[in-house]
């Protein structure tokens, strides 16, 4: 494996060049030198940035990033700094909290676990949990709470995600967590639709998973997903302790604000380890991919056999496998998961028919634009059946109609978004969530971002725009 780290500057791009020869560095040094916006205009040259340019763009200090190819890891590099502040460079070496990513790793255990005969994937969740227990009501008497819903966030429990703790908050246990007590900073974790009924996004549930761990080993979580994945999979930088100790601290990034400043206290901790807690790099979150990528296809002494593998890639409901998020089927099918703990973003996504996949972290709230424009990168390059740009034909308005769209919408403690018309083009920008960048017309009432492809649609009476949606998020319904 390839693994070099360097500032992204052409000099460095150079280097990697140098380096791998004509191999795979030359190959993704040309595609990071050239990322794709997010939106393509027919009849226009596509717009493309370097990933210097991206991440000083959205705040980002620091990119690490691994390359699968032909079921091997061929190339691996560190780009910008651990801190904004700080001249300490990223490096392959560098650990970046996983976020939720943490859970199809953590599901990993668990299905290691059934394989033994220890769990069953079917039962109710409460036959093995002692120390607490999910409260029965009437959604649980109608179904019950299992493992397989679990995993496949189709358990109906509450809870989607976790804040984390500041390093002078005090930690709640794993019993307050569940039952959302003090100190815990989010609500109890229960049953509130039908398990089994619907595909619901749940932190809450994989945190219930991280306690039956324990509860049926009799060990801590880490020291189980150590034994279980970790060491087998040869994550050898990874690690679910949280608090991070502090002899390992100058190995980690810190994490940042959209608007490029570091977060006072570093990083958050996350108890919820299953869930978040997760430190590691992109090398060892494709060790885990190829792991699951061996089993899925038989590979003698894998770590799970093929049948659970081919099970934990096969939907349950809309999105999600036993742990993974799936997408594409057939030589397209890609499994994988994203991350957003506070300050850190970060994605890995393999191709098992392939043998190709990609992680990327980033140290930066608004990581999630840069990881978008890798993706899309290494997707033209190694012609990867996903992460393509939108190609959208514009709408030809007159001045009269992007005037209409113009002005601030939101206040009162919402999000704020600004549309303007500069030279005849239409400008958006919303603090925290969309940076000022080009809104392309698809028609008089709908517009995309070039760079970031949100799409905002707006509706228009009597004289007046009302800002209906941003990036799916209804929130932002405000009149101008």
């Amino acid at each position: 494996m390839l693994c070099i780290a360097a500032p992204l500057v052409i000099s460095s791009l150079a280097a990697i060049i140098q380096a791998a020869d004509t191999g795979h560095g030359a190959r993704i040094a040309r595609a990071l030198a050239a990322v794709p916006a997010a939106v393509v205009i027919r009849g226009e040259p596509p717009v493309r940035t370097t990933l210097d340019e991206r991440m000083r763009r959205y705040g980002v200090p620091g990119t690490s990033i691994a390359v699968a190819v032909g079921g091997r890891i061929v190339w691996a590099a560190g780009f910008g700094v651990k801190a904004a502040d700080e001249s300490d460079r990223v490096t392959t070496e560098t650990l970046f909290q996983a976020a939720s990513i943490s859970k199809p790793v953590a599901a990993t255990a668990m299905l290691r676990l059934v394989e033994q005969g220890v769990l069953d994937l079917d039962a109710d969740v409460n036959r093995y949990l002692r120390t607490w227990k999910v409260p029965a009501n009437g959604f649980t008497t109608l179904a019950p709470v299992t493992l397989r819903r679990i995993v496949s966030h189709s358990a109906g429990l509450t809870v989607s995600g976790f804040p984390g703790y500041a390093r002078e908050d005090s930690l709640p246990t794993l019993p307050q967590i569940l039952s959302g007590t003090r100190p815990a900073n989010t609500g109890p974790i229960q049953a509130d639709t039908i398990p089994g009924a619907i595909e619901r996004y749940s932190g809450g549930g994989t945190t219930v998973m991280q306690l039956l761990l324990e509860d049926v080993t009799g060990r801590a979580f880490p020291d189980v997903l150590q034994e279980l994945v970790l060491v087998p999979a040869g994550m050898t930088r990874s690690a679910y302790t949280q608090p991070l100790p502090a002899a390992r601290h100058n190995e980690a990034a810190t994490g940042h604000f959209p608007t490029g400043q570091p977060r006072p206290t570093r990083w958050h901790t996350y108890p919820e380890l299953a869930a978040a807690g997760l430190w590691t790099t992109p090398s060892d979150l494709l060790r885990w991919a190829d792991a699951i990528t061996a089993s899925w296809q038989g590979e003698p002494g894998s770590l799970l056999s093929q049948a659970t593998a081919r099970a934990m890639l096969t939907r349950v409901n809309n999105s999600f496998g036993l742990g993974p998020g799936l997408d594409g089927e057939g030589d397209a099918l890609r499994f994988g998961h994203g991350g957003s703990n506070a300050g850190f973003r970060c994605v890995v996504w393999y191709f098992p028919a392939l043998g190709a996949g990609v992680a990327v972290m980033t140290n930066g709230d608004a990581g999630g634009l840069v990881i978008e424009g890798v993706l899309r990168a290494l997707a033209r390059e190694y012609g990867w059946p996903a992460f393509q740009p939108r190609e959208v034909t514009a709408a030809t308005l007159d001045q009269a109609s992007l005037s209409s769209v113009a002005g601030e919408y939101g206040g009162g403690g919402r999000p704020r978004l600004t549309v303007a018309i500069e030279n005849g083009r239409a400008y958006a920008e919303a603090p925290g969530i969309l940076p000022r960048e080009v809104l392309v017309p698809l028609s008089p009432t709908t517009f995309v971002g070039l760079e970031t492809g949100v799409e905002i649609r707006f509706r228009l009476e009597s004289g007046r725009a009302e800002a209906v949606s941003l990036a799916g998020r209804p929130e932002l319904v405000r009149s101008r």
